[in-house]
């Protein structure tokens, strides 16, 4: 396969004077007067295009300055880098935006900085200003912006046309969760194209879904590089040894609604629209709406179909996934539905209801709701609505666990 990046033996070190007259010594007479400090040593490794490459290790282990050497705006001490086609990097928060300019004016120049030119990063802009969706602060000074302002410019200039690498460092993790759902999607729709990814994250559950192999850098020095997984469960192993479980109980946990967690700006619906499906919410156990859920409480997830023609063998479904598109559960055909009918007529207004366990582990997830019908041996899909909700489950159980699932084990340990 073709080799976007190659990494040869980085090393990078930093010099450390023991005061300023030491500096100026140093310059005058030749003589070293500092120390060196290796923040990198020694790191190889090789990404494949198209390949998704994640990046793990505690504060100050080194991560951003490898990101900062592989895009060029820092130089390795020893070694070399070779990266192959335009790269997209999101390394610090709001990508070098002048506080004074607009957002616009910041996103022409940073555009530029990408290698744009300057027609072409003003064809981009309004596709720049749809995925940002901060509205008229597009035309104020960026010094107003909050921190989530920022990021959702820096990464719709940075993503505006298809990058052949892409590199992201934590940026994301100051985005509300409907923003954050937006750029994986966008991300994996770049990833299906063949964009190479590095991305940089101390969400350990997103690296593992996200990308096929991971290195693991500890005090500047690469640890181990390998399946994803299996590098993130050693990092969780060296980091969080010791660490102890909040023994709150689930009574202790309440339902809430949370109106942050929107999900109009990443919606997206389609079909033939015979049928339409509205009011979609998820339900609590008091009969409360509510998007901030219990680990496993009682929910229903209920929405209401309104026919627009008569439609014969229909089917009623509904999606549970990750922030980055995982499926976690589903449900579609055969839902036992209090009416039994599968034959509807045209005018006919029926309520759905979806009743579980939110066995989940404590995260965000989105809701998929969807209606076919079967047409001569074939499906037909009357409404789909993807991303229609955005729902958080908090945690109370003291074995809350990774992955997605919670099966509520109980440890047991008894002398023989």
């Amino acid at each position: 396969m073709e080799k976007s990046i190659v990494v040869a033996n980085i090393s990078k070190a930093y010099k450390q004077y023991p005061s300023k007259w030491a500096r100026v010594l140093e310059w005058v007479t030749g003589r070293s007067q500092h120390k060196k400090n290796w923040v990198l040593q020694n790191i190889n490794f090789t990404v494949e295009r198209g390949e998704a490459i994640g990046i793990v290790g505690a504060n100050g282990a080194g991560k951003s300055t490898l990101l900062k050497i592989i895009t060029g705006t820092t130089q390795p001490t020893i070694g070399s880098v070779f990266v192959s086609g335009r790269v997209a990097a999101l390394l610090e928060l709001g990508m070098g935006f002048h506080p004074d300019f607009t957002g616009r004016q910041n996103a022409l120049m940073a555009g530029q900085l990408l290698g744009y030119g300057t027609d072409e990063i003003r064809s981009l802009m309004s596709e720049i200003e749809a995925f940002a969706d901060i509205g008229n602060y597009i035309d104020q000074p960026v010094r107003i912006y909050s921190s989530g302002m920022q990021v959702r410019l820096a990464f719709a200039v940075s993503t505006a046309a298809r990058p052949d690498v892409l590199i992201v460092d934590e940026a994301l993790s100051v985005g509300d969760a409907a923003f954050q759902r937006k750029c994986f999607r966008r991300i994996e729709d770049y990833r299906n194209a063949g964009t190479t990814l590095l991305f940089v994250s101390h969400d350990i559950e997103a690296v593992k879904k996200i990308c096929d192999r991971a290195i693991f850098i500890n005090c500047g020095a690469m640890v181990e590089i390998g399946v994803a997984k299996k590098v993130c469960d050693t990092y969780e192993r060296v980091q969080f040894g010791s660490k102890k479980f909040d023994k709150k109980t689930q009574k202790d946990v309440e339902s809430l609604y949370d109106p942050l967690l929107n999900s109009n700006s990443v919606e997206m619906q389609y079909g033939s629209r015979r049928a339409e499906i509205v009011n979609v919410n998820i339900v609590n156990e008091e009969g409360d709406v509510t998007n901030v859920i219990p680990e496993g409480g009682r929910i229903c997830i209920s929405y209401e179909v309104d026919f627009k023609e008569s439609a014969e063998a229909v089917n009623f479904g509904m999606m549970i996934k990750s922030l980055d598109g995982i499926c976690v559960y589903a449900i579609h055909r055969n839902a036992k539905i209090n009416t039994r009918k599968k034959s509807f007529r045209d005018g006919d207004f029926v309520q759905v209801q979806f009743n579980l366990n939110a066995n989940l582990v404590p995260g965000t997830y989105c809701l998929n709701v969807g209606l076919t019908r079967e047409v001569d041996g074939a499906e037909e899909m009357l409404h789909r609505r993807v991303d229609v909700l955005i729902f958080r489950v908090i945690g109370g159980h003291p074995y809350s666990s990774s992955g997605f699932a919670n099966m509520f084990g109980v440890v047991q340990v008894e002398s023989k």
